[in-house]
């Protein structure tokens, strides 16, 4: 048995402007103030002689090795990403960057943005464009009844409103 996996496939290419701006301070931040101050810390930890024993050395090189590798995968995506700052011609329909009303099968109301794999987030309302509920309700309008099977059974979405705000 091998401990090959074949590389994941990768998100949809969209982003809106919010999410653009999110990941390009990430990438500010890593790079301009957390990567100098564990370099500091390594430089100082180094200077102590022994590194073997050394926690601050070990994991700060360790931490180093993180944030270069978060970065480079910031660069990357950020040159690949588009982003979406416009909304479609048929407003009345869902697509990129839509704010959702769904009722569930129990009646309880929940409110989704549909937004890009890199910027997810359920606690905030943000529902990616390519988890299985995100991709059902693309060009559903509201009215509409979106059927969903997960591993507790099909699940039934009633679509209450779609806007761009």
């Amino acid at each position: 048995m091998s401990r090959y996996r074949p590389p994941r496939a990768k998100g949809s290419p969209y982003i809106t402007p919010e999410g653009a701006e999110r990941l390009r301070d990430e990438l500010n931040t890593l790079w301009k103030i957390e990567r100098p101050q564990v370099t500091a810390t390594v430089h100082a930890a180094a200077l102590n002689g022994d590194r073997s024993e050394n926690g601050d050395y070990i994991y700060g090189k360790k931490r180093l090795r993180e944030i270069d590798s978060r970065v480079r995968f910031l660069q990357k995506r950020l040159d690949e990403l588009q982003v979406v700052d416009t909304h479609p011609t048929d407003t009345g329909r869902i697509f990129f960057g839509c704010w959702i009303g769904l009722e569930d099968a129990d009646g309880a109301t929940h409110t989704y943005r549909l937004v890009g794999p890199d910027e997810f987030d359920l606690d905030h309302g943000l529902l990616s464009c390519d988890s299985p509920l995100g991709r059902a309700l693309l060009g559903k309008a509201p009215g509409d009844t979106v059927y969903l099977k997960t591993p507790d059974g099909e699940t039934e979405w009633y679509i209450n409103s779609a806007r761009y705000a």
